[in-house]
Formats: C-alpha cells, structure tokens, sequence
C-alpha cells in the first residue's frame, strides 16, 4: 500500500457511526419513543428515504431554508430529480392522501425516520439523524392539540426528566397572521415570510431583525401578541392532566408554512444546554396540495441528536442496565 493512495477512515462529516455501545444508546431511545408511543395507541408506519423533489417544493408549504440551501438533491438515472428526505411530514401527508378514502378516522400513527438535511455540523446539529414523529389526523377540536403534548410530555418523564428540566413553550401562528392582517398585510406569502423571519429572530440582533422587517414588508410592526381563547384552552386542558411546565410564548412559530394553528417547543432549561429540544402544531391543509379533501392534524417531531444531548445534560441513563 505504500505507492497506493489509502482510502480514509473518516465517515461523511456530519453523520455517526455507531458502534456496538452507541448502538445501546440509540436502541435505548428507540425503545422509549416507541413505549409510550404505542401507549398512546399510536401505530408505527415507515417510508423509503428517497422522494421526488417537488414534494417538498410545493407552493405555500415549502420551507426556503430546507428546500434552497439544506436538502440533498440530485437527479437519478432516468433524469428525475429526487431528494433524501429532509423531514418526514411531506411523506405522511403523500401517504395518507394516496388512500384519503379507506382510511378509518381518527389515525394516530408514529414513525421513527432518519433524515438528512446539509446544515454546519455543531452540538445538537447532524447531516444526519433520527426523527420520532407521532401524528394524530382527523380530530379538529383541542383535544388533539392536548393529547399530542400530552404525547411528548410522557416521554420525557419516561426518559427519567423532571418537569424542572424541560419548558413547554405554546403559540398559534393563526393569531400572529391575524395581528399581521390587522396591521395592513394580507398578502399570503409575504405573511409566511414574515413568520419565518419571526423564526430566525433569536440568531439575529435587534437591528438586523429591523431592517429584514422593513425590507420584507415596509414597515416596522408594533404589536404585541396576546394568548388568545385557544391557546388558553389548551393550556387549561393540559394543566388539568398534571402538565403545569408550559408556558404561552409568541416567539414561537416554527419555521414550516403548512403550521395553520397552534404550533409548541420543548426547551432545555439547563443553563449548559438552554435550547429548543423538539417541537410541533396543527396543520389542517397540507394534504390540499394532493388535490384530496383536507384532514386536520396534530403532531411534532424529537430528533435523537438533541434528545441524547439533553440526556447526558441532565445525568439521566443513556441506556438500560443489563
């Protein structure tokens, strides 16, 4: 091998190899995501990795950050242009319109992807990782909103969390596009693009944030977002199942356009760690790109990357004892 070029060892940056003890790790995740997930009656289903691109490009549901600057794209053999899956909504929604009509409502089902999206590799940030994601289709009333919390709460405690450890923060994106209506804009992209502004806020500094706002809209916006009688609700009815660790914040908005209601995180409080772990909300309309009647739903999704940061931040196990 002297006079030959030796192949490197190193993986992909941005993705793991997982030896047998990460194997332990990973597997022990796993196993508490699917637990309380089938506790809640949840169904697993699963898809390949590869979709067509325009899946995630479509009009109104897009996410500019993901679709231009993070999704690995490339075009196959037969010149059709295919993507790695950044996130497994658009998936869901694919599959549920494909058999819109045989389908017995409500649907709770669950999913444990990985997915891909090209970001700057950092803590809590891979090329590559895995993804729960639960969903409840079907139920237009709060108590979807509330069993889904209810959902993610639960695992928490099950992965050992005490409610100090963790806030639940609680928007709804609907109030936001409202005050934004009521302030003079009524253009629906310019609202969505305002919402993802709205999203990247906290990296930016004040000035910044300013300046992107008279450029998006042409003004600056002066309003202050009030909890709403939904959001109340919710939170009323999660405090009545025990969940007092959750709080109304409206700098939540998640940075996906197909949110149409209520939208929540989960934040790390530790002082080492302090950072959104996870999050979610209701989208009613995305099955509309189908071209197959709407069905609402509820649901998030909780990476294994931040979940096992947040495990090792808290001195909680990372894996079962043998």
């Amino acid at each position: 091998m002297d006079n030959k070029q030796k192949v490197s060892t190193e993986s992909y940056k941005g993705v793991r190899d997982f030896y047998p003890e990460d194997m332990k790790v990973q597997n022990y995740i796993f196993s508490v995501w699917r637990k309380i997930a089938e506790e809640f009656n949840y169904q697993e289903y699963t898809a390949s990795i590869l979709e067509y691109a325009d899946l995630y490009k479509a009009k109104g549901e897009r996410n500019e950050e993901i679709v231009n600057e993070q999704m690995y794209v490339f075009k196959d053999k037969g010149d059709r242009e295919v993507a790695l899956r950044p996130e497994m909504t658009p998936t869901l929604a694919r599959m549920v319109a494909a058999r819109r009509k045989g389908l017995k409502l409500p649907l709770r089902w669950y999913s444990i992807p990985n997915c891909f999206r090209y970001e700057r590799p950092q803590r809590g940030r891979r090329r590559e990782h895995w993804q729960l994601n639960c969903d409840i289709m079907g139920v237009s009333g709060i108590e979807a909103e509330v069993e889904i919390i209810s959902l993610a709460h639960k695992i928490m405690k099950e992965f050992g969390a005490k409610d100090e450890d963790f806030e639940i923060r609680i928007n709804n994106r609907s109030t936001i596009k409202r005050l934004l209506e009521e302030a003079g804009i009524n253009d629906e992209e310019k609202k969505n693009n305002y919402l993802s502004l709205l999203d990247k806020k906290s990296k930016m500094s004040e000035d910044e944030f300013k300046n992107e706002e008279i450029k998006l809209i042409g003004s600056n916006i002066k309003f202050e977002t009030s909890v709403g009688n939904v959001t109340e609700e919710i939170i009323s009815g999660l405090g009545f199942k025990g969940i007092k660790n959750i709080k109304f914040d409206p700098g939540i908005v998640r940075g996906f356009n197909y949110y149409t209601g209520m939208v929540f995180e989960v934040y790390d409080t530790n002082p080492e760690n302090r950072r959104a772990l996870f999050g979610g909300g209701r989208y009613d309309n995305l099955l509309e790109m189908f071209g197959v009647e709407p069905l609402p739903t509820v649901g998030f999704g909780m990476g294994d990357v931040t979940i096992r940061d947040f495990l090792e931040t808290h001195n909680l196990p990372i894996h079962k004892l043998n």
